[in-house]
Order: C-alpha cells, then structure tokens, then sequence
C-alpha cells in the first residue's frame, strides 16, 4: 500500500532547497534584513517580474542565490558569474510561481502538521532543534515565517507532483532486463564506484585575517592528528558545531556514486584507504577532514543490503477525522504503548486502515527505497524496538516502530523490484519536467527592472 517510488523530489528535496546558510557560503550574496525575504513589495525593494499578475521581489532572488550559493560551495563547485546566476535563479523562481498557481487552482493543500512534520525534519538534518533552526535563519536574513511560507511552498509542488504524475511510472519486464544490463556492465567499470565518506568542518569566519586563518589550520590540524589516532570520527565532528550547515559533523552519509558528492572531497580520499583519512582540504567555508569508511564498485547486481523489520498503524484523514484529529490519535496510542497500557499489534489490528491490519501492521522485512521519502526517514532514524512520532505521507498519518535489522544479499526478485522503482521514478521526474516546460510556457511573465 505504501510502498512506492524512491522519490527525490519529496521531503528530502525540500529540505536541500532550504539548506541553512553559512557566512563564508553566501560570498556576498547574503540576502538584507527581513524585508529582502518577503515575498510582498517593500520599501527597500522592488518588483523584478511579474508571473500572471503575481510579483516575484528582488528580495526573493537574493535569498534564493544565497541558499544556492551554499550548497554549490558545499559541493565543493565554483559559482556562476554573477549575472548568470541571476538570471537563472529569477527564472527557477517564474517556473515555480507559475507551478504553484496550478497547485492553488487545483486546490492542492498543505496543513499545519505536514508543514511541521517537514520543518522538524530540517532541523534533524542540520542536527538543531526548531527554535534553534529559526534563529540561524532569521541570523542570515530570513524570518521563521518566511522560511515556513517557502517550506509550505515545496510541499505543495510535491503534492502536485504525486497526484498528477504517478500513473506516468508504468514499467515494462523489457524495460528492467534492459536497465539491469546496463547495470550489470556499470559494475564491471573500475571508475564507477560509490564512496561512503564523512567530513568534518572547522570553519572559518568570513574576513578572517591570516593570524585567525593560520590559528585554525593548526587546530584542525590536531583534529586530523586525533582522527588519525583511532578516535570516533562523530564524537570529534560534535565540537565542530559551526559544520552543521554543510553535514560536517562525522556522521558517515552512506554510500553514494562519486558524482553526487564534492568533488573537493573524492579527490582528497582517492588514494585514501577504507578507514583512512585524508590530508586537510581546504573550501570557502573552512578547513575540512574527510574519513573514507567504505568504497565498492556500483551495480544491483549481487548487492547487499540493510533490511528493516517495520509496522505500522495507518490512520487516513477524511470527513470525520481531520489530519490534526489522526496525528493526535496515533501520539495517544504511541504513549500508551510505551507506558505498557496496549500491545500495537492489537491497535493496528483494530484501527489501521490498510490491508496490514490483519497482520497487525506487520510490513515485513523491507529493502531500501521501497518507501515514500516521509516514511523512510523517519523508519531510518529508529533503532530496534523504537516507535517514532506520527509520520504524515500522502497516504495518511502513520504510527512507525521498527522491529528489527539484518544485512541481506538481494534475490533476483528483489533486485528488479529495485530496478522497476528506480525507472518509475525517472519516468515520473521526466513526465514533471515535460509539464514544469509546458506550465513555464503558457505563464504571462513581464520583466521588470533586473535583480541586483
């Protein structure tokens, strides 16, 4: 019922889209005080474009350069020239404007708790809590309720995207005989290998001097002694706290192809061994120590996996239950279970609302990505015998615990189930960017006066 594509998109694309930012990231295109981030005309700004009668600020390209510029230095990528960037990011901005129209006429909606849910999500991923998460971004130039208007925003592009595209996923046997194929000859490719790195940051702040600059090399310099020494990678990345905008805290990110990490940091591991560390590397935001844990060559084929044991009570919002109504519901039922008053196989037995309730909620032993993003996140984060907070997917409100772990190697079934999902979602990413080109094209869009 709720296993699904391995959605990009989702919740996590959000989160990227609102990565927190940094000083030395911003590189002079930190956005002004609160009134650049609104999304209404202010004194201090001005009107740049116009998307079928709604406004597009000169505030809001500015805080929209920034957060990239942040995550093109996370990734360790040289920026644009300048107009360029405006130029584009102005042009990502009528795109999306124009989207959310047709989310709006669809009537397509984001409550209160998912946009919560997702907010506390961020937070987690930057490893802040919530008021601490709002104070970064009001810190650099964005006020919380602006940072949840965009977040809002996101969501409801996702929303969109699920409802309006998924019958788009339809995948042919022939399609996965042909996928696996190539994958199968990918593997073979001694370049194609995926990296398992973590990285810590001991930043330096923007206009430093050299004395500062030269005092914080030689302390990172003792964490890469330290590292090097056999202490725990996270524990040492936990007195870095100024990394967490870039993940530079020690916590491994798992295993992913080189082309979807720094380049700054695959170079500085290349001849790094499995459980070596690399030299200091040096960014815009500071210096940085990069553990390499693991390197294997890609490939489905023969792949194993950590498998997780989950269940679940799944609570559908309609007329009679709202979805603020199925969140507090299933939080009474989290604490009655925790407190030893009701056994979760008998609640999901007699409340879930999906076929598991015969079995209690049971989902089974699940591979990787067989999960909307929502509900993998928050299943990832429990360890055995945990129960999480009630998770809202576009099925309904979930009640998640995780009942056990395992390393498994994948069957032929399970291998092409995992490629099926794989080519449903590219078929649904280039089904959205067909309709984003078509939506983009039919807009009325008048240029004002050019971002600056």
């Amino acid at each position: 019922m709720i296993k699904s594509r391995a959605a990009a998109f989702a919740l996590a694309c959000a989160v990227q889209a609102l990565a927190l930012l940094t000083p030395a990231a911003a590189q002079g295109l930190r956005p002004s005080p609160a009134p650049a981030a609104s999304a209404a005309p202010q004194a201090a700004d001005y009107i740049v474009a116009v998307v079928n009668s709604e406004p597009i600020t000169n505030g809001e390209v500015r805080a929209r350069m920034a957060r990239f510029a942040q995550e093109m230095t996370d990734r360790g990528q040289p920026l644009p020239p300048r107009q360029v960037f405006e130029r584009e990011v102005l042009e990502r901005l009528i795109s999306e404007k124009a989207q959310l129209q047709v989310a709006h006429d669809n009537g397509v909606k984001v409550e209160d708790a998912l946009l919560d849910q997702a907010e506390q999500q961020v937070a987690r991923n930057n490893q802040l809590t919530v008021p601490e998460l709002h104070r970064r971004m009001e810190s650099q130039g964005m006020s919380a309720r602006q940072f949840r208007a965009d977040l809002r925003d996101q969501l409801m592009l996702q929303r969109l995207r699920d409802h309006e595209f998924e019958s788009k996923g339809k995948v042919t046997e022939i399609e996965i005989d042909q996928f696996l194929a190539q994958e199968e000859a990918a593997a073979q490719d001694p370049n194609n290998i995926e990296l398992n790195l973590a990285h810590i940051l001991v930043a330096v702040p923007e206009n430093a001097s050299e004395a500062q600059v030269a005092q914080i090399q030689a302390k990172a310099q003792q964490v890469l002694q330290r590292a090097r020494a056999g202490e725990d990678f996270a524990k040492l990345g936990q007195e870095f706290p100024d990394g967490r905008p870039f993940g530079g805290t020690g916590v491994p990110v798992g295993l992913r192809p080189v082309d979807r990490l720094p380049p700054l940091f695959v170079q500085a591991v290349q001849n790094v061994p499995e459980g070596g560390v690399s030299n200091l590397v040096r960014s815009a935001a500071g210096f940085h120590i990069v553990k390499l844990f693991e390197r294997r060559h890609a490939g489905l084929p023969g792949a194993v996996v950590t498998q997780t044991h989950v269940r679940h009570i799944l609570l559908r919002p309609g007329p009679k239950l709202t979805e603020a109504q199925a969140v507090q519901q299933l939080a009474d039922f989290k604490r009655r279970i925790v407190a030893g008053q009701a056994d979760f196989a008998a609640l999901a037995h007699e409340y879930s609302q999906d076929a598991t309730a015969l079995n209690g909620g049971d989902l089974g032993w699940t591979n990787p990505g067989l999960f909307v993003p929502e509900f993998e996140e928050a299943m990832n984060a429990l360890a055995p015998g945990q129960i999480a907070d009630p998770v809202i997917t576009r099925f309904g409100v979930h009640l998640i615990q995780v009942l056990g772990r395992r390393q498994q190697k994948l069957t032929k079934d399970e291998i092409r189930e995992i490629a099926r999902n794989a080519l449903r979602e590219k078929k649904i990413e280039e089904a959205y960017v067909d309709w984003a080109q078509e939506v983009r094209g039919r807009a009325y869009v008048e240029y004002r006066e050019p971002p600056r």
